[in-house]
């Protein structure tokens, strides 16, 4: 698989070889949507509480008597059936939200989206991406020189081999561009962003963790 270097004036003048056992795998629709479905869901905290009939901070005094004032049978305030009561099934904070996915499964979605990407156009790869100073301006120029500009709404993630301070502080303020490593690389950002960026040595790191 070739794919388009980019260098520091924003033109594709070679390409890099890419292995196809992680940028030329098969489009697999399904096994992507379930790659991102269990990456949203194990990211739920499961912190929602709902209150049952014996948590309600009402009276368990019967309201009326059983019999003779033309109303139905009510035995508590708390009953699930009135306004104000409690769940009939509530959710409870320790619910568990996580799916379970296997190893192979995972490399094989991200190789997948890699791969998509790659054939999409919209994955790219550069020497390098490091700023001198902690500053937004610095990423913002950097970004245009390659041809990704900041104020067109396009979405940019950058995957480098380290983010150091000056990068992570000068890049958070951006809005619609996001700087990881590439352990941090899931694949709903891979999805969510319409531009990847890659260095070199990220993508060696990303062939060493997927093949």
């Amino acid at each position: 698989m070739e794919l388009k270097l980019i260098d520091a004036q924003g033109a594709s003048t070679s390409n890099v070889t890419a292995p196809d056992t992680v940028f030329g795998r098969d489009y697999n629709e399904a096994l992507i949507h379930q790659l991102v479905v269990v990456y949203q869901a194990n990211a739920r905290s499961g912190n929602r509480a709902q209150k049952g009939r014996s948590e309600i901070a009402k009276s368990t005094k019967k309201p009326w008597r059983q019999k003779g004032t033309g109303r139905a049978r009510a035995g508590m305030a708390s009953s699930p059936l009135w306004r104000g009561g409690g769940k009939i099934f509530p959710n409870l904070p320790d619910e568990n939200f996580t799916h379970k996915i296997n190893k192979k499964m995972y490399r094989a979605g991200v190789c997948s989206i890699l791969s998509q990407l790659a054939r999409e156009g919209r994955l790219s790869v550069v020497d390098s991406f490091a700023i001198d100073a902690p500053k937004t301006k610095l990423v913002a120029d950097k970004l245009k020189e390659f041809g990704f500009g900041v104020t067109s709404g396009a979405s940019t993630l950058v995957i480098t081999d380290a983010v150091d301070e000056n990068l992570l502080l000068a890049s958070r303020n951006l809005q619609g561009v996001l700087v990881v490593e590439p352990r941090h690389a899931d694949p709903v950002s891979l999805v969510q962003y319409k531009n990847v960026i890659l260095t070199r040595s990220a993508m060696a790191k990303i062939e060493e963790m997927l093949s």
